[in-house]
C-alpha cells in the first residue's frame, strides 16, 4: 500500500492499482513508440526522389553560333510521383525546359537547357531545380565550357 498527498489531501493506493497504472504507463509508451516509428517509416520510404544521371555537363569548346541545347536526364528512384515545379537559370543566357508531368517510381525525365552560344568566352552557369523530393526540393545543377 502506498500514502500519496496532493494538495493536503491523503490518497492510499493500494498494491493492485500501483500495478494497474504501472501496465497502463506502459501500453501508452509502446502506442506511442509504434505510432512515431510508423510515422518516421511511411515519411522515409514513401517518398518521391530525384536523381540525377550528372549534375554537371562540360560543353567543352564550342564554336560561336553552334548549338547550345544539352540535357540532364533524372529518375524517380522513390514510389510516389516526383513533380519538378520550377527550374531557374543564373542568368538569361540560359533557357530551361523541363517535363511537367508527374514522374512515376522508377520513370525518367529530363531538363533541357539552351545556352547561347552567341556570348564567346568561357561560361559556368548554375540551374536550380525544385521539385517535390523531401530530402532535397532544391538540387543544383551547372553547365560550363568555353564558347570560341
Amino acid at each position: 500500500m502506498k500514502t500519496v498527498k496532493l494538495f493536503g489531501t491523503i490518497f492510499v493506493k493500494t498494491n493492485k492499482e500501483n500495478h494497474n497504472f504501472a501496465i497502463r504507463n506502459l501500453v501508452m509508451k509502446k502506442i506511442i513508440l509504434s505510432i512515431v516509428v510508423l510515422f518516421v517509416g511511411i515519411t522515409s520510404f514513401s517518398a518521391q526522389t530525384i536523381s540525377f544521371e550528372n549534375v554537371t555537363i562540360d560543353y567543352g569548346t564550342v564554336k560561336k553560333g553552334e548549338n547550345g541545347k544539352k540535357v540532364f536526364e533524372f529518375t524517380n528512384t522513390g514510389n510516389l510521383p516526383l513533380i519538378i515545379s520550377n527550374v531557374k537559370t543564373s542568368c538569361g543566357c540560359t533557357v530551361p525546359s523541363w517535363t511537367k508531368t508527374p514522374i512515376l517510381p522508377d520513370k525518367k525525365g529530363n531538363i533541357t537547357v539552351q545556352y547561347d552560344t552567341k556570348i564567346t568566352g568561357k561560361f559556368s552557369k548554375s540551374i536550380e531545380v525544385f521539385s517535390n523530393d523531401p530530402k532535397a526540393a532544391r538540387k543544383v545543377l551547372t553547365i560550363k565550357g568555353e564558347i570560341q
